[in-house]
């Protein structure tokens, strides 16, 4: 079966002084978490769709849900944890708990605060993601990257033309992802904040799709003004 998981659990600080967590921050007069959740829910491949947030917000994200008429039976909120890779194990006890995991069971996870993901990104996840345990949606970096081991002077400059740019979608084979995770000690669950990193570090081939440069992250202020501009945008076409 093919889930998605959308991770909601950060807590958004770099957006400076707000009431609210940014995934509920609005964006075009809606929720930018209820933007990405539309997406996943035209897409009819996926069996659940579970949304890993914040304890002291689950009712909340519940409330928002169903004021904007997605409080579907597919739709799922749970608890998520304090970092990224605890979220998305947690959303794969959630699916664990309501039937057991098999080798083609797949996890789509998506950061909640990128609203722009098109249908043919999410596709191309799927579709990949059931071939390779691990699949991640890049772009082909911009800029020269500059590597500084004591961020005072450089120590290496890669070459630019192997260089991406990580976004999400990222896919999993999800027992295969569970059994990395239990593999890792409690100093690297710490460090391996991205999941297709620890594919990496452990050997596992990690798939590339490709991303989209609207595809952008609504982390700052300069990001959600960047958002409303991308969405009012398409709105005058």
């Amino acid at each position: 079966m093919i889930y998605a998981g959308i991770l909601a659990g950060g807590k958004g600080t770099r957006m400076g002084n707000v009431p609210m967590p940014k995934q509920f921050l609005l964006l075009n007069e809606k929720p930018i978490l209820i933007h990405t959740v539309e997406k996943f829910i035209l897409n009819n491949r996926f069996e659940k769709i579970i949304i890993g947030t914040p304890k002291e917000w689950i009712n909340y994200t519940n409330d928002i849900l169903q004021k904007y008429n997605v409080d579907l039976p597919k739709v799922v909120v749970v608890e998520g944890g304090s970092n990224r890779n605890e979220t998305i194990m947690n959303i794969i006890e959630f699916i664990e708990d309501s039937h057991d995991l098999t080798e083609d069971d797949v996890l789509v996870t998506h950061d909640a605060v990128r609203p722009f993901l098109t249908h043919r990104i999410i596709q191309d996840n799927i579709e990949q993601g059931q071939v390779h345990s691990a699949v991640d949606t890049v772009i082909p970096a911009i800029d020269t990257i500059v590597e500084s081991e004591d961020n005072e002077f450089i120590s290496h400059i890669p070459r630019r033309d192997f260089m991406y740019q990580g976004q999400t979608p990222q896919t999993f084979n999800m027992n295969k992802l569970k059994e990395l995770y239990s593999q890792l000690s409690e100093e690297e669950k710490e460090i391996l904040t991205d999941a297709c990193k620890i594919f990496s570090i452990k050997g596992e081939a990690v798939k590339l799709v490709q991303g989209e440069i609207f595809n952008i992250k609504v982390t700052t202020p300069y990001d959600l003004k960047v958002a409303n501009a991308i969405i009012k945008g398409s709105l005058d076409k």
